[in-house]
């Protein structure tokens, strides 16, 4: 478990999700309202980063990269959304997070195409199309690729993992999931032991978990479709996230074990409390804070990125002040510590 203690502002986005999943979000989510008719404001580039639009053959993606640097690094982003979910503006902002926390990295986020009008294998072929532009077409080697999804993301993540090694493809440089849906059979024990807990997917089989339009007619066993089932020697390292309060927990869990048994390097994270992809609130709560921080430690990793301090480190000078100073700082610390965490 990364934290023993749930935050107070973890506990009220959770308790917020719940009271809205209660109401009248289930079913629209379920049979694909929410993806019909998105409703966002246009999403505004930061300055410093280009923007760009592709658009290939049964393919749309949005490249996003920092102004005047050239790393070679990019991450390939794969939104959740239960295969049935558009690319949201929630996605291009994790893609800037993904580009400082790689210290400069590009981003390609891919819009692949969704069910029911495209079940399986429609968005793995995507997925595949569009890692293999990062090679064939911009010409950035396998090894400086990481892949990162939440959600179906991350359980496709995973099946595009599956697909490269099965067809002797050069597989990434690492993979990052954030609460993985890796198995659409529905068998993993957290289905029952979180069914009550989960404020998303609780209390009901009335969602995008069940019944999914992606799977069309094929067997929802096929690890293509449902990762939990796959074999992983041979993969590069992957980091996976999951709140404890999931019923996806399994689907990490599952998965998670698969990988020590293959001897894949991996560090499996369960964020005590915590419901389906909270790395959504970004800086708002502490454990999301924590996961993107963690997400940075192993971007550092894979990249081999090392980073010094600027500048001649000098001795302090202690004046009288200084003590004073500091202990009001240490003071100031605890107390929004105190008012955040406890």
């Amino acid at each position: 478990m990364s934290q023993r203690k749930v935050s107070v502002r973890g506990n009220l986005v959770r308790d917020m999700m719940q009271n809205v999943m209660e109401t009248s979000l289930k079913q629209p989510i379920r049979t694909g309202e929410l993806r019909k008719n998105p409703v966002e404001p246009a999403w505004v580039r930061p300055a410093g980063y280009e923007y760009e639009i592709i658009e290939l053959e049964n393919l749309k993606m949005e490249y996003l990269r920092p102004v005047g640097v050239v790393t070679d690094r990019v991450i390939l982003q794969l939104h959740g959304g239960g295969y049935i979910g558009p690319m949201k503006n929630i996605y291009r902002r994790f893609a800037v997070r993904y580009s400082k926390l790689s210290y400069g990295g590009d981003v390609l986020t891919l819009d692949y195409r969704v069910a029911p009008e495209y079940p399986y294998p429609a968005a793995l072929e995507d997925a595949v199309a569009a890692y293999q532009w990062l090679i064939e077409e911009k010409g950035y080697r396998p090894e400086h690729i990481v892949v990162a999804g939440d959600s179906a993301g991350g359980g496709l993540s995973l099946a595009l993992g599956l697909y490269l090694k099965d067809h002797g493809i050069a597989l990434p440089g690492g993979f990052i999931t954030m609460s993985a849906w890796t198995d659409l059979t529905n068998s993993g024990e957290s289905r029952v032991s979180n069914y009550e807990i989960d404020p998303l997917f609780g209390n009901s089989t009335d969602s995008m978990l069940y019944n999914s339009e992606y799977i069309g007619g094929e067997d929802p066993g096929i690890p293509y479709i449902s990762p939990v089932f796959g074999e992983y020697e041979g993969f590069p390292p992957v980091l996976m996230q999951v709140g404890s309060y999931e019923v996806l927990l399994s689907d990490t869990l599952t998965v998670a074990d698969k990988l020590k048994n293959a001897g894949v390097k991996r560090r499996v994270s369960v964020y005590e409390g915590m419901f389906h992809v909270f790395q959504m609130g970004l800086d708002l709560i502490p454990e999301s804070r924590e996961a993107w921080d963690e997400v940075e430690s192993f971007l550092r990793i894979i990249f081999n990125i090392n980073i010094k301090p600027d500048g001649k480190v000098v001795r302090k000078v202690k004046t009288e002040h200084t003590k004073p100073a500091r202990d009001m700082v240490k003071l100031l610390i605890a107390m929004m510590k105190k008012e955040l965490d406890t």
